[in-house]
């Protein structure tokens, strides 16, 4: 088998590939013997998100500008949005998307969460429903594994499987939408999830994060269940497969036998990524991860 050729780039422009999901041996450099270097590298990436037969830049140019109709404010864009948008653009441009939408009945995770209690205060502890939602992800995770892989960087013919579950939290600050890294899940109970949502939102708010908790994801979960809408198609967090959109609770009557009973029902949006993923098992891993959010999971996750 004939190996790739590997392209002379230091290590810190390795590392600036790598942080923007970009396969360096594409790239052709424009140093001495071909060297890739940083500007090599933003090129690639601005070359590849924009449809060369249409420019957006160039449509702008009109008769008319903005300020022509009133007036208008100029900002700079947020430097996290700036970030963001390379890896965004990339991810949407590459990957075929796919979206599969579905809705989990978590009236009994809701019942028991909502009965929790502090064992010295006697108060009602206050958990989110994301780690009950971020547990259950993970028991399906392990039985989808190709949910838990990437496209290999240097022979896209391939995939990387990863044995660690680590989730990614998109958190919404004033900066832009971050998204740390909740780290062997499957290690931690619902009150060590829990808390640590919490510490990680607030650094993100506050901008202690530290860059590496951004790297190195199983899959992500995004949620505008706290805000509001249902359904959407969430774009898949590159160098990740999959992506998990969650929407806001809502109560239901459905005839579950003789009568009608109120349940709870979650909006679920699996984008996945359909060179490595088909329809069929996503469908599977959505069945899988509605079982996981269902009745009597949600005791055994507690302990």
């Amino acid at each position: 088998m004939v190996e790739k050729k590997r392209v002379p780039a230091s290590p810190k422009a390795r590392k600036f590939a790598r942080e923007l999901g970009v396969n360096i041996n594409l790239i052709t450099g424009t140093e001495r013997d071909g060297r890739v270097i940083e500007s090599d590298i933003k090129k690639f990436v601005k070359d590849s998100s924009l449809d060369k037969n249409f420019s957006p830049k160039s449509k702008l140019k009109t008769e008319y500008q903005h300020s022509d109709f009133g007036d208008v404010v100029i900002k700079e864009i947020p430097r996290i949005k700036k970030k963001s948008a390379i890896n965004l653009s990339y991810s949407w441009n590459t990957i075929p998307h796919v979206t599969n939408h579905d809705e989990a009945d978590v009236t009994e995770m809701e019942n028991f969460r909502n009965s929790l209690k502090d064992l010295y205060t006697g108060e009602k502890k206050k958990i989110t429903p994301l780690a009950f939602i971020t547990k259950a992800l993970v028991a399906t995770l392990k039985k989808f594994p190709s949910f838990n892989c990437s496209i290999d960087e240097i022979d896209d013919g391939k995939m990387t499987i990863k044995k660690y579950f680590h989730i990614g939290i998109a958190v919404d600050t004033e900066h832009g939408l971050m998204v740390p890294k909740i780290r062997n899940v499957d290690k931690k109970n619902i009150n060590q999830i829990s808390e640590e949502l919490k510490i990680i939102s607030e650094k993100c708010r506050m901008l202690k994060i530290d860059k590496k908790d951004f790297y190195g994801g199983s899959m992500t979960i995004t949620s505008l269940g706290g805000i509001g809408g249902s359904f959407f198609t969430p774009i898949i967090n590159f160098p990740e497969v999959a992506i998990l959109g969650i929407g806001k609770f809502r109560k239901v009557h459905l005839h579950t036998g003789k009568e009608l009973e109120e349940r709870i029902m979650l909006p679920l949006s699996l984008s996945y990524d359909h060179r490595i993923i088909d329809g069929a098992e996503a469908a599977r891993f959505n069945n899988e991860l509605k079982q996981n959010l269902g009745k009597n999971f949600a005791y055994r996750l507690a302990i």
